[in-house]
């Protein structure tokens, strides 16, 4: 069998070529996403997978171009799949596999990481100290000792984001519609969406992107919040209104924003565009706030994410290939 990646920066090429040892397919790197600019350029009838990552986008005319170039398997090397429709590979025949939990502690550990930087402005006293400048002003934070912390979605990521905080000594509040009776032994107490943001001092995001979650945090959902809200997002860019956001850190109805994720990210993350003038004004004013932390879709970034990632979509793609269930079941989108 013959893979095509997409997306494929070094370590993808590094990371998978070593677990390929374990099943000795053929793989091949292109570092350009996939989607119509590209998906002609696929040679018929000489790959039999495509493996893709979070800002490739397959429409229906994509998904139909590769089947009829001979692509039978889909294989996602992340969890989401919001980029990708369907129906259109149901429609066309395809088989279609995930990561659904390749490190969700990867994920969490840099959730807390951003909150810490953003409460503690670390960031900001290293880049003072290395010019020789040891003031402490501007440097203020607060304890998360006692704070309640409000997690939007407890699935494998929100829940060992909730056991952390609990380890800080914070009351964590949750929303989720299937509620996990574990972390309510532990104390987690969930609560409706509505009163998990209007009390928490803190709110992450750790849901996938549904058209019913799209913007979750909006202009409405903002003003129920606490003034002076901190909110952390490492899960998906649009779950956030930008502009809803950058009037409400305007305000101070935000006090501080940490994002891993951005709606736009597509055409900035994973590229080195130092030399460059970025055109979206939106992240060019979130990045100019003091109190904003940008980092590029890195959340998940870790050796033994990557090792996780390799070898469960591998093991996946051989299972769909011989016509079996990969070992984890949820792997299995349609």
């Amino acid at each position: 069998m013959k893979i095509l990646f997409f997306s494929a920066k070094p370590y993808d090429r590094q990371f998978f070529e070593s677990s390929n040892l374990a099943h000795n397919f053929e793989l091949e790197f292109w570092e350009t996403h996939l989607g119509p600019h590209i998906v002609d350029a696929i040679k018929k009838d000489t790959y039999q997978a495509v493996c893709i990552f979070v800002n490739d986008k397959l429409t229906e005319a994509v998904i139909a171009t590769l089947a009829e170039k001979g692509i039978k398997i889909i294989a996602l090397r992340c969890a989401g799949f919001n980029n990708v429709d369907l129906d259109a590979v149901k429609k066309h025949g395809l088989r279609l596999c995930r990561v659904p939990a390749y490190s969700p502690q990867a994920v969490a550990e840099h959730a807390i990481a951003l909150l810490l930087t953003l409460n503690r402005k670390t960031h900001k006293a290293y880049n003072r100290t290395r010019e020789q400048n040891f003031s402490l002003n501007g440097l203020m934070g607060f304890n998360l000792y006692h704070k309640t912390v409000g997690v939007i979605g407890t699935g494998k990521i929100g829940a060992a984001f909730c056991k952390i905080m609990l380890g800080f000594g914070c009351k964590v509040l949750a929303f989720d519609p299937y509620e996990n009776e574990a972390l309510k032994q532990l104390g987690i107490v969930y609560q409706s969406f509505e009163n998990v943001i209007s009390t928490a001092d803190v709110i992450s995001l750790h849901c996938p992107l549904t058209e019913e979650n799209k913007y979750l945090i909006n202009a409405a959902s903002l003003a129920q919040m606490k003034r002076g809200v901190v909110i952390i997002n490492t899960s998906r860019g649009a779950l956030i209104h930008t502009k809803d956001a950058i009037e409400a850190l305007k305000t101070g109805q935000i006090s501080g924003l940490a994002i891993d994720v951005y709606e736009q990210e597509e055409k900035l993350f994973f590229k080195d565009l130092s030399g460059s003038i970025i055109g979206d004004d939106d992240i060019q004013r979130l990045i100019s706030f003091s109190n904003v932390l940008v980092t590029g879709h890195q959340a998940f970034f870790t050796e033994e994410a990557l090792t996780e990632i390799a070898g469960s979509t591998l093991a996946s793609v051989a299972a769909l290939n011989n016509g079996e269930i990969p070992a984890d079941g949820n792997a299995v989108l349609v």
